[in-house]
């Protein structure tokens, strides 16, 4: 008989992660607490299982509870949840990739054994995300004990586990949204830009998809340094110059994301040219 498990929060993350659980047999979903007892109710009908329930004092006994709250909300719920007795052996998780385990730390002193897993991608669709899981990274640390229990269970879901140092959890997820958020910002800018030179926005898209897609598998095959190219790594300073002017006349704000963004480019040429310098 599959352990039971206990979902506190359950908004995208929550919900997908239950369904897959449930789905695939790794947990019987037990009781389901939210905000509301109607977005329990919803979540539940979406996981395909489990009761849902109005406050913590109703949820009852589990082997496995999941919190899948927002970040600020983590070390609060914690509190409040190590405040009933049945915690002795019990495995606790998150699924902040901000935060850090430490965050479950009541829980912990009460008996639980605490980790937090982190699935590194969009939840945007969680209907989507519970059909194609298969191959998500997860970002994973914590206890021992709990990880024994955690990770076995989400490779059962497809997930492809990445140990990482807590005490560099918040650099991490910066990672991610270096990766997905602010590469959105920037291609943002781009079309912004081919806009503002009298291109129409379908037309701007197209200029645009070519070079981000080419780009994006470039530095991934060879790596940021190769991949680089452009008047930066043609050491066109004349050039960058008038774009920064240009911009900046255009849209200060814009102007100054250039600035940010040529500076940390020339630091990535001078990278590549020390790694093709032999007397480096």
């Amino acid at each position: 008989m599959a352990a039971l498990l206990n979902i506190v929060g359950a908004g995208h993350v929550g919900r997908a992660l239950g369904r897959l659980f449930y789905a695939r047999g790794v947990w019987a979903v037990q009781d389901v607490l939210t905000r509301s007892h109607g977005s329990a109710q919803a979540a539940v009908d979406f996981i395909g299982a489990g009761h849902a329930v109005d406050a913590v004092q109703a949820l009852r006994p589990a082997a496995v509870w999941m919190l899948a709250v927002s970040d600020d909300r983590i070390a609060g719920v914690a509190r409040e949840l190590a405040a009933r007795d049945d915690w002795q052996g019990a495995v606790v998780f998150h699924c902040s990739g901000a935060k850090a385990s430490s965050e479950l730390a009541p829980l912990r002193a009460a008996g639980a054994f605490v980790a937090s897993v982190h699935p590194v991608r969009s939840f945007a669709d969680p209907q989507q995300v519970a059909a194609a899981f298969d191959g998500t990274f997860c970002g994973v640390e914590g206890d021992a004990e709990a990880l024994a229990v955690l990770n076995p269970a989400f490779e059962a879901i497809g997930a492809r586990v990445v140990a990482i140092d807590a005490r560099a959890k918040t650099v991490y997820h910066a990672a991610s949204v270096f990766a997905s958020n602010y590469l959105t910002t920037v291609l943002d800018a781009a079309l912004r830009a081919y806009q503002a030179a009298g291109i129409p926005a379908e037309v701007a898209c197209e200029l645009a998809r070519p070079l981000a897609t080419e780009t994006l598998a470039n530095v991934f095959r060879l790596g940021p340094e190769t991949a680089l190219s452009g008047p930066i790594a043609r050491g066109d300073t004349a050039t960058v110059a008038r774009q920064q002017a240009a911009v900046n006349a255009w849209d200060p704000a814009t102007g100054a994301l250039y600035e940010a963004l040529a500076a940390a480019t020339w630091d990535l040429a001078r990278r590549r040219d020390a790694q093709h310098d032999p007397q480096a």
